[in-house]
């Protein structure tokens, strides 16, 4: 489910004590200049966010899982940051995909994790439903295009390693067998990709590499490890998979929440 209407699974942004989905993070201090408190945004500073598993709209092959994500990150002083979040996700067998956002936070940490989005995903209507709980969209339901995609993995059983082109590097293709994940059979494949000095600005060799258990009854990944040493290591686990149709009612617009419509080559509509 990639492309820009896309359902980004855990789409964060790097914050200090809970991390909203695809929303930038800004540095803003308060000064007190004549008794007057006054906002100033301080230079510098990094927002990332964070992409997880692709749910494709496969029909007939329903479920209903609960998502586990960590990401890892190393600092320059060899700390790390944890961040964690658990969230559902239900696909039905029409291949309406259904999931939910959650705010990333510490792991172990003192702040509890709350839902800021729900997304709802239909295929056959081209259709993409964000309802936010969180911000300046509270209560909204915004409705968009959308264009169906795969997970892109390669389950090659064949080891192989190829040149990336033009002195960029390497890519290694390696199989790893079978498991069950969740009570579910899976493909194992790492794939790492190797780029050369210079290629980014590097000025040693960079090592990506992806691992990942897809499942080909369900069309996911349901196991998916990425370790990247500019960004950490993600892993993304899933959980109570529980096979069959959903609850129909996850398909429905939150009670409460104003549907917009943005679809181009649409009138805006508003539903209460």
């Amino acid at each position: 489910m990639r492309g820009r209407s896309v359902l980004i699974l855990a789409g964060m942004t790097i914050g200090v004590v809970a991390v909203p989905a695809q929303e930038p993070s800004h540095t803003i201090t308060q000064t007190v200049q004549a008794g007057r408190p006054r906002v100033q945004a301080e230079d510098g500073g990094v927002s990332e966010m964070m992409e997880s598993i692709v749910v494709s709209e496969k029909a007939q092959a329903p479920f209903t899982l609960m998502l586990e994500t960590e990401w890892v990150r190393t600092l320059g002083d060899g700390g790390t940051i944890t961040l964690v979040n658990k969230r559902r996700i239900a696909r039905d067998a029409a291949g309406r995909v259904y999931q939910e956002r959650w705010f990333l936070v510490p792991k172990n940490g003192n702040v509890e994790s709350q839902m800021t989005t729900i997304q709802i995903a239909d295929p056959k209507g081209h259709t993409l439903h964000n309802c936010f709980f969180f911000g300046p969209k509270k209560n909204v339901c915004e409705l968009l295009n959308y264009s169906p995609s795969s997970p892109a993995v390669n389950t090659a059983e064949k080891d192989f390693t190829q040149d990336l082109g033009e002195g960029r590097g390497s890519y290694t293709h390696g199989y790893l067998g079978k498991q069950f994940v969740s009570g579910v059979e899976t493909v194992g494949v790492r794939d790492t990709t190797i780029y050369n000095p210079g290629v980014f600005g590097n000025d040693r060799p960079v090592a990506v590499e992806r691992e990942s258990w897809y499942s080909p009854q369900l069309d996911v990944n349901l196991l998916s490890v990425r370790s990247d040493p500019r960004t950490g290591k993600q892993t993304f686990t899933a959980t109570v998979v529980t096979l069959g149709d959903p609850d129909p009612a996850l398909f429905e617009t939150p009670a409460g929440f104003t549907e917009v419509d943005h679809r181009q080559n649409h009138p805006q509509t508003q539903n209460q």
